[in-house]
């Protein structure tokens, strides 16, 4: 019986895009992909998918704040049948504009509606690379972390970044909810895991846990990152 070839290498080719520089990642394993957070001004990622010859398999959300989902409409116009995930505690943001942060602005952000939900403990499969999904609210409500364990990677969108943390001062987050999420979801990962973050550079656990300011005071006193 034939045994079926084995996965291909993991590429992770990362685009920070529209005026809140949202990194958003195409995760690849041969010519499957997914499009993990959907910034605006997406051409330049999508333009270099299709020049890689990559098939997009799904849009995965880390969560639903609008420099995430401002994009989804572009996607969904170049890959009209693309699946959209979200954590279950945000399905509703992408169409709520108060929820996602968009109500005040000139041109609101109604995304289109999710096609399926994620949980803690899912696991997700590329091209035969495992992602464990691990819920990190704080930041807002249904955040998620991507945790890719062989390789050592965690997409943690705008939970944790390089020397702080993401906001708590919105509507729909709670300061201490973050801190256990960093604290109970991402801590306890190697050191050496690189930590890939909705805005600014990449980081490591270690790297945070030795030296992150706001993960040694109570989250009341910390301001964290605006992201």
């Amino acid at each position: 019986m034939l045994m079926p070839d084995p996965p291909g290498p993991l590429s992770i080719q990362t685009f920070c895009l529209g005026q809140w520089q949202t990194n958003c990642y195409v995760l690849s394993v041969g010519r499957s992909c997914w499009i993990i957070d959907a910034g605006f001004e997406p051409d330049a990622m999508l333009e270099a998918i299709e020049e890689r010859g990559l098939q997009p398999e799904k849009v995965v959300l880390t969560h639903a704040h609008l420099d995430h989902i401002g994009g989804l409409h572009a996607m969904r116009h170049r890959y009209p049948d693309i699946p959209v995930l979200i954590h279950t505690d945000e399905q509703e943001f992408l169409t709520d504009t108060r929820l996602n942060l968009s109500a005040a602005f000139v041109e609101p952000v109604v995304a289109p509606e999710a096609t399926g939900l994620m949980n803690d403990g899912d696991t997700l499969e590329l091209g035969g690379v495992s992602f464990e999904v691990r819920h990190t609210p704080g930041h807002s409500p249904g955040g998620v972390t991507l945790v890719q364990h062989d390789h050592h990677i965690a997409i943690v969108g705008d939970t944790l970044f390089a020397g702080s943390i993401g906001r708590y001062d919105f509507p729909t987050s709670d300061g201490p909810r973050l801190i256990r999420s960093i604290n109970e979801q991402l801590m306890v990962l190697p050191d050496e895991t690189r930590v890939l973050p909705g805005h600014g550079p990449e980081t490591t656990i270690g790297r945070e846990r030795a030296s992150n300011p706001y993960l040694n005071q109570p989250a009341s006193n910390a301001d964290g990152f605006v992201g």
